[in-house]
């Protein structure tokens, strides 16, 4: 029985006891006084089962036989059924029906129906679980590289970006401030780590483009690598890449940034420190050795994944942008809107021959020729020609086509220009 009827049954229970007047059951009841009179001789001569409504536990005039049901049934088993994310939902199953089976049933009739019959339930599709990751064992094992933008010297500067290397294993940090995430800032901030502790094993980046890239065309059809320059010079160095999927992916530096944006902030502002040559020197004689004093922790395992550090020289060579172009006829090299005039160093011009451009942090710039350095000096790059004296230019503005007149044939009506033509042609001797 319904809420509504066991109300009634206590109801007209009190006025079968004589508790309650008729008058004041239909009050409560909410119907009118001959209704009540009708409830409550139901009550006294069936009981509780009187108050039942009289179409409880019936078919429905308007129901689909039992063959029917059991044949869309039996197609939804066979075609539509399977697992949660495989299986056709209520609404995509009676389409298909009716589409492919010429089987016309109500989408909230059939998922009635697949819910008796267990084909059906409201299983919601649910993101994978995340489960967090455990930190690695070993120091330099994996190391976390982001930038943080933020306002660092609050109004007494613009903002920069801190660029912020976090060990997986240990949580020892080491940063530097500056203007924006570039490919300098990354290599800067990776150089300074392997001065400090060696090369580590692997970088744990972001999808930008300083860090990866998606392949091109190129890439694509001869399967290989696609580099960015940072990359590249990690790859020089026998560093991988690995790419977070989402921020909470690398949630260590994330978190590193919160504090810096907190404690970093409060600091430089009691010293009134507002330009990054002055903060990155605050950071390395006093901020970052606190702050790994009271932040870092012993790694499960003693063994220290770093490589060894490359000497001075190694460093500033594979820390450099690289291009390859290609000499003209009269051996010029543009590189970066910039010209350069190769000198000839040997009977043999390698005119039409690709060469390698390196620059450093500082802009000094080295062409190699197969291995072998060559000498140049930058030239002006030509100028592009102007208009002769006297000589209109050409416009600028866009071209915009001409409007018939208000008497042109294309505004006029077709068969008005038949009609004067057929009376010039029939008044014509």
């Amino acid at each position: 029985m319904s809420a509504r009827e066991l109300s009634r049954v206590e109801v007209l229970s009190r006025v079968k006891a004589g508790t309650l007047s008729l008058r004041s059951a239909a009050t409560l009841l909410a119907v009118s006084y001959r209704q009540a009179k009708r409830l409550a001789r139901r009550y006294r001569a069936e009981g509780a089962k009187g108050l039942k409504h009289r179409s409880a536990g019936r078919a429905s005039n308007h129901a689909r036989s039992t063959a029917e049901r059991e044949r869309a049934l039996a197609l939804v088993r066979e075609k539509y059924s399977g697992p949660v994310d495989v299986r056709f939902g209520p609404t995509l199953a009676a389409e298909h029906l009716a589409s492919e089976d010429g089987v016309t049933v109500h989408h909230d009739t059939l998922r009635r129906w697949m819910w008796t019959a267990g084909l059906w339930s409201r299983v919601r599709k649910r993101a994978p679980h995340r489960q967090r990751r455990e930190r690695k064992a070993h120091f330099g094992e994996l190391v976390q590289l982001d930038g943080s933008f933020h306002l660092w010297y609050e109004a007494r500067a613009p903002g920069g970006c801190l660029m912020n290397l976090v060990d997986d294993a240990t949580g020892r940090t080491l940063a530097r401030l500056g203007g924006e995430e570039t490919i300098w800032a990354a290599a800067g901030v990776l150089r300074r780590w392997i001065e400090a502790y060696g090369v580590p094993l692997a970088l744990y980046t972001d999808w930008k483009n300083v860090y990866v890239r998606v392949p091109n065309a190129e890439e694509q059809v001869t399967g290989a690598v696609p580099l960015t320059q940072f990359g590249r010079m990690c790859a020089s160095l026998g560093i991988q890449i690995i790419a977070a999927s989402s921020p909470q992916a690398k949630g260590r530096v994330e978190r590193n940034h919160g504090t810096h944006q907190d404690r970093l902030v409060k600091k430089l502002r009691r010293l009134g420190i507002a330009d990054a040559t002055a903060a990155n020197a605050f950071l390395e004689t006093t901020y970052l050795p606190e702050h790994n004093a009271r932040f870092a922790q012993a790694p499960a395992s003693t063994d220290d994944f770093h490589r060894r550090t490359p000497s001075r020289v190694t460093l500033d060579r594979v820390l450099q942008l690289e291009e390859t172009r290609v000499l003209s006829n009269d051996w010029v090299i543009r590189y970066d809107t910039r010209c350069f005039q190769v000198a000839r160093q040997s009977h043999q011009a390698p005119a039409r021959s690709t060469v390698l451009v390196r620059e450093n942090a500082s802009g000094a710039i080295e062409i190699r020729y197969r291995g072998r350095l060559m000498q140049w000096t930058e030239i002006a790059a030509p100028v592009k020609p102007t208009p002769a004296a006297g000589r209109t230019p050409l416009s600028t503005a866009p071209h915009r086509p001409a409007r018939p007149s208000a008497d042109h044939p294309w505004r006029r009506d077709t068969r008005a220009i038949d009609r004067e033509r057929a009376l010039s042609r029939a008044a014509q001797p």
